[in-house]
């Protein structure tokens, strides 16, 4: 059960990790205080993703205007 502490993983990393730890709980070769262990990281994950997806709401929501239009003047492309 390795972590990704050194750096923090995006969003396609988070699910990946979580992936991983439901397929190894779905194995059924864990012991159980191992399986707890997996299971508290990937309710953790599980969160993560959560707020990443939040997140990601909130941020299109400011860029939509109730008609469900863009809004223009706060739309800025990159150049």
């Amino acid at each position: 059960m390795a972590k990704e502490s050194s750096k923090e993983m995006n969003f396609e990393e988070t699910i990946k990790q979580l992936e991983s730890i439901a397929t190894k709980l779905e194995s059924g070769d864990s012991s159980l205080e191992d399986s707890i262990k997996l299971f508290e990281e990937g309710m953790d994950l599980s969160k993560k993703c959560t707020d990443f997806l939040d997140n990601a709401e909130k941020r299109i929501t400011v860029l939509i205007d109730d008609n469900g239009q863009l809004k223009e003047n706060d739309f800025k492309p990159e150049e």
